[in-house]
């Protein structure tokens, strides 16, 4: 059996979150041949691996956002659109509904420009149509020029050699979603989708948060994403979310009950047997930040509540742990900002690993404005340390409990971008060992009962083995 992953911005070229769970996967099915298929920015990133590739990953395939060859080498020549294919590209532009089977064959089998195509005349009456029924007040030369490069990546995606294979398992909607419906399409393998935070609303959110974008484009941009998402949610054969609130939003958005299931994260815990852990007291009680330094993660609101808390408790230590070359700005930024800020006791690690660290810390934060089932929970309750973290995803669950889980807290729960919170959360870990000791046993609990790898293969064996079945291919676990 041949499963190829579909992924965007993620593995193998940065670590944490999805790329962490997509490598799990692949290694916890040796007997899977796996292909890789990743929608990267451009070029520039093409062969970055961070991830040293499992044995069974057997093929690897880029496609890119942007591309300095998008005009179409040897296809410059403009074609005129037929009719039927006339009708597909204005459902995509004008419709509730998009002709996405229409789209595909017309960008495989007709095998256009995209530099003719969105140059050319059906795409002009298209936008001409779209503008004069809803955007007359505004500039057209504008209008078309951002149609045009709203769509320029789409049709660039899609003009992609797709890769063999039984089941096509994407872990996004948007580009990597209608990535896999083309593959399902062309080949005729199996569609899985697995949404570790929902693609739709989390581009919602930073369109609407820009301040560089009108705000009528914003709509035109959300309401572009989720006909992207939609597409995969009326075509999937199963899809998985983290949690139960999150499968309530995919089918708020759209996606059928029916074919939903909820598989959370999973670890071993056993990685963490035998950890580096204090060697004795120096005095100091420490707070360890696993992040990625990236704006979603919010940095810049933890130097500040660990400030107010540090000018309370001078023994406090934070140590933030993570890659700092995904947004070389923003790190720059938050260095900066501590020494603005005065704070004493604040260690930039870079990369490291976590296995090596998180058992010399006492508690561990995280102050993500946008999260789905953190990795990093996990790895902090098997460490048997507690954890600080803003009430986004699927974190209160983790750290509270849900649902027939009766264990008890392991951790506090805050409001996001709430300095005064997350300072108090620090001061009263801090002060209270004891307490925080049975925090970090609550979380072990919690993991080993709800949370192992085991109990995520388990779930996604049973799923890959009735989708194989589903497609007629042999099963080889």
């Amino acid at each position: 059996m041949r499963i190829c992953f579909v992924s965007e911005g993620c593995y193998p070229y940065v670590t944490g979150g999805v790329s962490s769970w997509i490598n799990t996967m692949i290694q916890s099915f040796p007997k899977i041949e796996f292909v890789v298929w990743t929608v990267i920015t451009d070029r520039s990133a093409s062969g970055r691996f961070v991830y040293d590739l499992p044995d069974n990953v057997v093929e690897v395939h880029e496609t890119y956002l942007n591309d300095k060859d998008w005009m179409g080498k040897s296809k410059a020549r403009r074609r005129s659109v037929s009719e039927k294919h006339r009708k597909a590209l204005r459902t995509l532009l004008m419709g509730k509904r998009v002709d996405w089977e229409g789209i595909f064959d017309y960008i495989h089998n007709e095998d256009p420009s995209i530099n003719g195509l969105l140059m050319g005349r059906a795409f002009y009456d298209i936008i001409r149509d779209y503008y004069d029924s809803y955007f007359p007040q505004i500039n057209f030369t504008d209008f078309l020029w951002t149609m045009r490069s709203m769509y320029l990546p789409l049709f660039q995606v899609l003009d992609q050699n797709v890769p063999k294979a039984d089941l096509y398992h994407c872990a996004a909607s948007g580009y990597a979603g209608i990535l896999g419906c083309l593959a399902a399409h062309i080949n005729g393998g199996g569609l899985l989708l697995s949404e570790h935070g929902i693609y739709t609303r989390e581009r919602e959110e930073e369109l609407i948060k820009a301040d560089w974008l009108q705000s009528f484009y914003k709509n035109i941009w959300i309401e572009h994403f989720r006909k992207m998402s939609q597409a995969i949610y009326d075509r999937a054969w199963a899809v998985t979310a983290l949690f139960e609130d999150a499968s309530e939003l995919q089918a708020e958005l759209g996606c059928p009950r029916e074919i939903q299931r909820v598989i959370p994260n999973g670890i071993d815990p056993g990685r963490f047997e035998g950890i580096p852990v204090k060697d004795g007291d120096d005095g100091y009680v420490d707070i360890g930040a696993f992040v990625r330094l990236t704006p979603i993660k919010d940095i810049k609101t933890m130097l500040q509540a660990f400030s107010l808390a540090k000018s309370a408790d001078p023994r406090l230590r934070l140590w933030v742990m993570g890659p700092d070359d995904e947004d070389l700005e923003y790190a720059g930024e938050c260095r900066e900002y501590t020494e603005y800020l005065g704070i004493s006791d604040v260690i930039f690690t870079g990369r490291i690993r976590t296995n090596d660290y998180i058992g010399k810390m006492d508690f561990t934060i995280l102050t993500s404005i946008s999260e789905g089932q953190p990795l990093v929970i996990l790895e902090s309750f098997a460490a048997r340390r507690p954890v600080i973290a803003t009430d986004v995803g699927n974190c209160r669950g983790l750290i509270m409990g849900e649902g027939s889980d009766t264990l008890g807290p392991a951790g506090i729960v805050t409001h996001v971008m709430n300095v005064n919170e997350l300072s108090s959360a620090m001061l009263e870990l801090a002060a209270h060992p004891m307490k925080t000791a049975r925090m970090g046993e609550t979380g072990y609990r919690r993991l080993n009962e709800r949370y192992t790898l085991g109990h995520m293969r388990e779930a996604y064996a049973l799923l890959y083995k009735e989708l194989a079945e589903r497609n007629g291919t042999t099963w080889p676990e």
